[in-house]
């Protein structure tokens, strides 16, 4: 790497960086107001306006807030579980594209800190990480409670890390790569046939994920809830049969760092949910004709007019990330918590069957060419 690939890679570190550390005091509060506008209450509402401050009171709170270890614990794996969730956490968004590349005097700069060939399998491994944690949060805090919220964890994760993992094979036979980039890039294609009916030119749409896999996204987007232990799948932070589940003993910051991993991994799985199957960074339905308006009247052109579109690109990525995040939300209030035995069950009789069928149906397209 020359000097120009290292300031590049550095910006855009420090900004994803800054961008994920602003994830979790945001989406707190979304979190909370949400939950009282679905319950027809006000939620925090005193400290600033419409409670805006109140995620920053609660991290001065747990920054300062008195962190002792219990005696009974296991002090070096005990300490070290909350790091373990929440670096993963931080790593993953690092191979996600959140614009397209733009040239800068002869040099490609590529918006994603790292364009890896095997970016989604990073992705995945990096992902699988997190529950490492959370086992050993749950084994090193020597609490019946915190074990059986770990053991859950664990035994969930591999169940819908399977269907997850199988529901991408569909997208990378139709798109043929592991790169993201490359698969956010192909989805600004427009689907010419439907299976082995070609469309009218009036109908054809673009060639995003969810309409050429809607079967492998809906298997997918069950998967990201469970896998980021969110309602309806929140089984290892059980209240009502477990207390709190395997970071039962934790406070203070310790407790903040898990919290803080379960909205990066959010995050990420919202991220990749718009990169595999909404088009990443292809612009939203509008901002092209909107993005066209503003360069002629302001006499855009050469570098301007191509930042101007990266900027659009940049809006339009993050704004479907953010309905994704809100979907996250909306699910949790609205749902009741699956009992155990229901959530093995759909994830091995329901989610793994699934996938399979969403392989065998894309392979078939794939060969006659309907895809």
């Amino acid at each position: 790497m020359d000097t120009f690939d290292w300031i590049t890679t550095a910006a855009k570190s420090a900004f994803l960086v800054i961008i994920l550390l602003q994830v979790v005091p945001i989406m707190a509060w979304v979190e909370r107001r949400g939950s009282a506008l679905m319950q027809n209450r006000l939620g925090p509402n005193r400290i600033g306006p419409l409670g805006l401050f109140q995620s920053i009171a609660d991290a001065i709170k747990f920054i300062f807030k008195e962190d002792p270890i219990p005696g009974h614990v296991e002090p070096f794996y005990y300490m070290l579980a909350p790091l373990v969730s929440v670096v993963p956490a931080f790593m993953t968004f690092g191979v996600i594209p959140f614009a397209s590349s733009i040239n800068l005097d002869g040099r490609v700069l590529h918006f994603q800190v790292a364009d890896l060939n095997v970016g989604l399998l990073y992705v995945f491994s990096v992902a699988s990480l997190g529950v490492y944690g959370i086992i050993m949060a749950g084994w090193s805090s020597n609490n019946k409670y915190t074990i059986l919220g770990s053991l859950r964890s664990s035994s969930q994760m591999i169940s819908y890390e399977l269907s997850m993992g199988l529901s991408v094979i569909g997208i990378i036979l139709v798109f043929s790569t592991l790169k993201l980039g490359d698969i956010a890039t192909q989805q600004g294609q427009l689907m010419t046939h439907l299976g082995p009916w070609l469309l009218p030119e009036w109908l054809q749409i673009p060639k995003w994920g969810v309409f050429i896999q809607p079967l492998g996204f809906l298997v997918f987007l069950v998967a990201a809830f469970a896998e980021t232990n969110r309602l309806p799948f929140d089984l290892p932070e059980g209240e009502s049969e477990i207390v709190a589940g395997y970071h039962l003993e934790y406070g203070s910051m310790k407790f903040a760092m898990f919290m803080m991993a379960e909205y990066l991994n959010m995050f990420t799985a919202s991220g990749l949910i718009t990169t595999l199957y909404f088009g990443g960074w292809q612009l939203l339905p509008g901002f092209g004709p909107l993005l066209g308006l503003l360069q002629s009247q302001f006499g855009l052109a050469g570098m301007s007019a191509e930042w101007a579109r990266v900027g659009f690109e940049v809006l339009s990525f993050f704004l479907k990330v953010g309905f994704f995040m809100w979907f996250f939300v909306w699910v949790r209030w609205t749902l009741p918590r699956f009992r155990y035995d229901q959530l093995m069950d759909l994830g091995w009789k329901v989610m793994f069957p699934l996938a399979m069928v969403n392989i065998l149906l894309t392979g078939t397209f794939a060969y006659y060419g309907w895809i």
